[in-house]
């Protein structure tokens, strides 16, 4: 399977593979295999990496004429370059904002297919110097937080999250996406986070993570979308969404 870096901006993809400005479903890019192999391209939400990318290299091994070509990123970030017309068969998003930011005529083809859902939780790095056990502690002053930006959605759900416990949390840094905000903490340039349960269970230790309380609890669906129609692109769609594919978002921390 080849990784690409995240994808953040559309001249970015004008390097890779090519952007276009007006807004058009995306076809199949040129596959950069040898000869003879066919290429998926897969658009996908940062906080998906880790079971997305077993699950992409199991496809792979299965498929011995595939390759699987996978970026991460924020996944507004995402939708808004497919619809520009950046080159991908799959874009696999987190939060209903994002999906609805698609084409209508890629959605009304191959309606989104949710996948897995994430709930938000407050994160702490794992030694938690700051002693932080509840939400009311992101208001303190000595409590450095650092939350996704909120046009992402892992940004949305920790806003929604904190104004509905009347939370006004001492903010220094919005982080593009859910991995870089993880990032941040596991540096220790952060006290406190919001985040995905699955970037908990991707940290291995090293983040811990608090569930919210019932009346806070927020929780984002991840959909897949199918944007092109080659044979190839419907397997890897069936290989992402079955059921042992859900079982392997269970064990990277996504549910139900």
């Amino acid at each position: 399977m080849r990784v690409l870096l995240p994808v953040v901006l559309c001249a970015t993809l004008a390097a890779v593979a090519g952007c276009s400005s007006s807004t058009a479903t995306p076809t199949t890019s040129t596959p950069i295999s040898a000869a003879g192999r066919q290429t998926v391209t897969v658009l996908a939400a940062s906080s998906l990496t880790e079971p997305l990318a077993a699950l992409a290299t199991a496809y792979e091994q299965a498929h011995p004429g595939v390759t699987v070509r996978v970026s991460y990123g924020s996944s507004t970030t995402l939708a808004q370059q497919v619809a520009q017309g950046a080159p991908a068969d799959i874009v696999a998003l987190a939060g209903t904002e994002a999906v609805a930011a698609l084409p209508a005529a890629a959605t009304t083809t191959h309606p989104p297919i949710p996948f897995a859902e994430n709930a938000l939780v407050l994160a702490t790095p794992a030694a938690n110097p700051a002693r932080v056990g509840v939400l009311a502690d992101l208001e303190r002053p000595d409590v450095a937080v650092v939350l996704c930006v909120a046009t992402a959605p892992c940004g949305r759900a920790a806003d929604t999250a904190l104004a509905g416990a009347g939370i006004t949390a001492h903010v220094v840094s919005r982080e593009v996406d859910a991995k870089a905000t993880l990032t941040k903490l596991r540096l220790g340039e952060a006290d406190a986070a919001l985040l995905y349960h699955s970037d908990v269970v991707a940290a291995r230790g090293a983040v811990t993570g608090i569930p919210l309380p019932s009346p806070y609890a927020v929780s984002v669906t991840y959909s897949l979308v199918q944007l092109t129609d080659a044979p190839e692109v419907a397997g890897l769609v069936r290989a992402l969404t079955d059921d042992g594919a859900r079982t392997a978002y269970r064990a990277a921390g996504f549910g139900p």
